[in-house]
């Protein structure tokens, strides 16, 4: 066996340095017929190029696709990196636009805290949130004005858009704003324009479900909900949000506050209610007969008979 192979490798190994030979020798015949210059090798030439070159669409037909595909791929390598491109300015775009919204929203805020007027009756005091002592548990924020101020316990907070909470502890210097959002809280609200009233009870979550509703088919995502003033704790026609319904069906409010940027409150003076008890000369009552009173005449009555006679 090993006789074999070693007689075949002598069989092949002339055969190799012929075919090599050859080649090498036809190439440089067609290197040198391509550097004569002379018009009859020119002539030549052109007809081998005639005659070869169409014929060879089938071997460029590789080379021309390997060409196509590098260009493709520079191609995409410039979209990529514009795609790229696109991306960065996207991303600072967001952070502009963030921004923009947070300093239209502050200024709303103030441009409301300072010109706004719900009721001539219904003056207020500015604070600055100092501290979010929010929890799992309880929300509520920390407002840096306080008895000093004339701040009373139970009045309504809002932020300039729409109604916060309501104060629930008094300091000198300080005072605690009892957020919507707190599960210890209970609003008394009208939705329009279908005038239903409801109850909006505090769970810890961005939009408070809507409780003690009378007819809720006449209710629709979208409608405004503002305060009552039922039970006389906050002021009627306070904006509270919008109706707006969950994955599961149940109404709830998307309140109108911005209760992630809390800077600003501003703290309701409501003095309350008037009561109307003397309706004074507006209604005449009904004055009873007295039993002193002479009784008609005779003649009054013949003279009314005469007439409807």
């Amino acid at each position: 066996m090993a006789k074999d192979r070693r007689q075949e490798e002598d069989y092949f190994t002339p055969l190799r340095r012929l075919l090599t030979g050859v080649v090498l020798l036809v190439l440089f015949g067609i290197f040198l017929i391509w550097r004569i210059d002379s018009p009859r090798v020119e002539r030549f030439r052109a007809q081998v190029v005639d005659q070869v070159v169409p014929s060879f669409d089938w071997a460029m037909a590789p080379v021309n696709g390997a060409m196509n595909i590098l260009r493709d791929f520079q191609s995409y390598t410039r979209i990529h990196q514009q795609n790229q491109d696109l991306r960065r300015e996207l991303q600072q775009m967001k952070a502009w636009k963030e921004a923009a919204l947070q300093l239209e929203q502050e200024n709303a805020r103030l441009l409301d805290l300072n010109k706004v007027r719900l009721d001539p009756r219904l003056t207020h005091v500015t604070g600055v949130v100092m501290a979010d002592s929010g929890s799992p548990f309880r929300q509520s924020v920390l407002l840096n004005v306080g008895a000093r101020d004339g701040i009373v316990d139970g009045w309504a907070t809002m932020d300039g858009i729409g109604l916060v909470g309501r104060i629930s502890g008094v300091g000198s210097k300080t005072s605690r704003v009892l957020l919507l959002t707190d599960t210890s809280s209970r609003l008394p609200v009208t939705i329009q324009p279908s005038g239903q009233r409801a109850l909006i009870e505090g769970d810890n979550s961005a939009a408070p479900p809507i409780e003690f509703l009378e007819a809720p088919e006449q209710v629709r995502p979208g409608d405004r909900v503002i305060s009552s003033g039922d039970g006389g704790v906050f002021p009627a026609g306070l904006l509270v949000g919008r109706v707006a319904e969950d994955p599961g069906g149940r109404l709830r409010v998307r309140l109108a506050a911005d209760f992630e940027r809390l800077e600003y409150l501003r703290v309701l003076r409501h003095l309350g209610t008037e009561d109307i008890r003397d309706p004074g000369n507006l209604i005449e009552p009904d004055q009873p007969p007295t039993p002193d009173a002479p009784p008609a005449t005779g003649p009054e009555l013949s003279t009314s008979g005469g007439t409807n006679g």
